[in-house]
């Protein structure tokens, strides 16, 4: 997703992690319960094992693991390269605009961002602007429906976990009956075959379902980033002079990636700067 490689830790996801976690174990012992009242690897087994399978049958292998590939992002930040992507485009155009469009070709090729190479390739071999705009909306909706796929992975899985959770209560209920002539055992023994309910419920809240919001929060972001380049590569194709392609690409910066009504606006991207995005 990101142009970079540098990434940093997402403290947000690991502290809401840590908060949910905490606050339940935490509520839990307030109500004089232990924490080894939920430790019940079984329970672990029932909902993990039985979540991944559910979640196989219905999805394609190949997907869960792209899926799986990519929940890293959930723990680190996604670094963001707009600022130097419009400094990258207007070095270019300025370029384009004093030696010709060919002029380009080899920067081009070593541009990182393979949409954006790919956009300025089209435009150097003369194609026309529409067809251009075809060709990267549609590599930007292929990509869009690829982050779409990985995040509708877990949220089959958070819909599968909790009812999983239900059949491991079942299953521990259908134990407690089978001694029911030792009394002091079945409350224990009812207490055990909850557990299962609370980590189906809990995975399915507090991991899963989470995790699929953040992938779409993330691929929208990306989806951003798309868009900027779909601009920037059009403004070059047309000949549009440096100026005007700043003033389309600062615009579309404050109004996609955004700031809060009344902030400062950002400042102005200098045409030079920016290396081989």
């Amino acid at each position: 997703m990101g142009l970079g490689k540098g990434r940093t830790p997402d403290y947000g996801t690991i502290a809401g992690l840590v908060l949910a976690v905490g606050g339940i174990l935490g509520g839990l012992v307030l109500e004089n319960g232990e924490v080894r009242d939920v430790a019940q690897l079984t329970a672990v087994l029932i909902v993990c094992g039985g979540t991944m399978g559910a979640v196989l049958i219905s999805t394609p292998a190949t997907m869960l693991m792209r899926a799986l590939k990519s929940s890293s992002i959930l723990f680190f930040k996604q670094p963001r390269h707009d600022g130097s992507l419009v400094a990258r485009i207007l070095q270019l155009s300025l370029l384009a605009r004093r030696s010709g469009i060919a002029s380009i070709e080899n920067q081009a090729l070593q541009v990182g961002h393979p949409l954006l190479r790919k956009g300025l390739l089209l435009a150097v071999d003369g194609v026309d602007t529409m067809e251009i705009r075809r060709q990267l909306e549609l590599a930007i909706r292929v990509e869009a429906e690829r982050e779409e796929e990985d995040a509708r992975v877990f949220e089959v899985a958070g819909g599968y976990a909790p009812t999983i959770g239900i059949i491991g209560a079942v299953l521990g209920l259908i134990q407690v009956m089978k001694h029911l002539a030792t009394v002091s055992e079945i409350g224990k023994g009812i207490a055990v075959a909850f557990v299962a309910t609370v980590y189906g419920v809990a995975s399915s809240n507090l991991l899963l379902l989470p995790a699929a919001a953040k992938l779409r929060f993330r691929a929208a972001q990306s989806m951003q980033t798309r868009e900027l380049i779909v601009e920037g590569v059009l403004a070059i194709a047309e000949g549009l002079n440096s100026h005007l392609i700043r003033m389309r690409l600062e615009n579309f910066l404050e109004q996609k990636v955004g700031s809060p009504a009344g902030a400062k606006p950002a400042a102005k991207v200098p045409i030079a700067a920016g290396g081989s995005q």
